[in-house]
């Protein structure tokens, strides 16, 4: 089975992207396109800007929505006067579409990768209310402080099994959630993640807010990706500039999920942003253009984009940028 660095000295990373349904069968995780959720009004072979031909099915899971989709739960009020929010989550095993006409089956949590952005605030109890419908075991381990006994390691939840996670939400900031069984490479790869934002008790200040979680994928199942992207679909944000205004403060939630690979990154073009390590202080950042992040951080970055037109953002690791994960914001007056 071809590896992804011989698939870019061999085939070119753009050009390659296109023709990864062809050149990696479906017993690999991939099946080859056949025109569901693809322009078909494109010429065959015709690639764009992004390396990628025809379009995924939007209508499954579109990017764009997922990145101001937050779940605030069912609210109701206590007897002590504190909030308390439920949630439900499935586990469910789903084939999901990476690239025009590339699936990966994936193992997943609401049907969707990454699964759903939880929010609550500082000081609120939250109830997580979880099944596993796929066909193996699974939990769901949360970042921040709880409970021993809700931390996810155990009790490991068998197929058809349910359980109820209850804590307190703390401390406010950019968190995590993802499976906690062995082999952890494999079940945090195939795509059972998600942020858990704590908001602080006062907020923060009115922004645009956006999550972007970096990930990847292994199509072949050699402990090599060979499909990077922000929010699963390779090259979206190329192809779909996220839309904001010039002169407002952007919010972006960044969470790194990548496996097999040590670090990810995040840089941005013609502008700067204040970076807020884990999002659990209001006042100490710093100004750059790039962050490095290993697995399982997280930060909030916030910017202005002072001029009308297209920015590039993307990884600063050329190759994982060739493999889908780049995108542009389009600032517009």
């Amino acid at each position: 089975m071809i590896s992804r660095r011989t698939f870019i000295k061999t085939v070119g990373a753009a050009a390659g992207m296109a023709g990864l349904a062809t050149l990696m069968p479906r017993e690999a995780g991939l099946t080859q396109g056949t025109g569901h959720g693809m322009d078909m009004s494109q010429p065959a072979g015709a690639l764009d800007a992004s390396g990628t031909v025809g379009e995924v099915d939007l209508f499954r899971f579109d990017p764009t929505t997922f990145m101001t989709q937050f779940d605030t739960g069912a609210v109701s009020r206590l007897a002590d006067g504190r909030t308390l929010r439920e949630y439900q989550i499935t586990a469910l095993d789903q084939e999901i579409e990476i690239a025009p006409g590339v699936y990966f089956p994936a193992w997943t949590y609401n049907g969707q990768v990454p699964g759903p952005t939880f929010r609550c605030t500082e000081g609120d109890l939250l109830r997580f209310h979880f099944t596993n419908s796929t066909s193996h075991e699974h939990t769901i381990h949360f970042h921040g402080i709880h409970p021993p006994s809700m931390d996810g390691v155990s009790p490991i939840i068998e197929p058809g099994g349910e359980f109820t996670y209850e804590f307190e939400a703390r401390p406010f900031g950019l968190h995590l959630y993802h499976c906690h069984v062995m082999p952890l490479k494999k079940h945090i790869h195939r795509g059972l993640y998600g942020t858990f934002i704590i908001d602080p008790p006062g907020g923060r200040a009115p922004a645009h807010e956006l999550v972007m979680v970096m990930n990847g994928f292994d199509t072949n199942f050699d402990n090599e990706n060979e499909v990077y992207a922000v929010n699963t679909v390779a090259f979206h944000y190329a192809r779909h500039p996220v839309q904001v205004r010039a002169g407002e403060l952007v919010r972006v939630y960044l969470a790194n999920l990548t496996e097999f690979d040590l670090i990810n990154s995040f840089h941005l073009h013609a502008a700067m942003f204040r970076l807020y390590r884990t999002g659990t202080n209001l006042e100490h950042f710093e100004l750059t253009d790039n962050v490095i992040m290993g697995q399982g951080e997280r930060h909030i970055l916030e910017f202005t984009l002072d001029y009308p037109g297209q920015y590039m953002f993307h990884a600063h690791q050329s190759e994982f940028a060739e493999l889908g994960w780049m995108g542009m914001f389009e600032a517009v007056a």
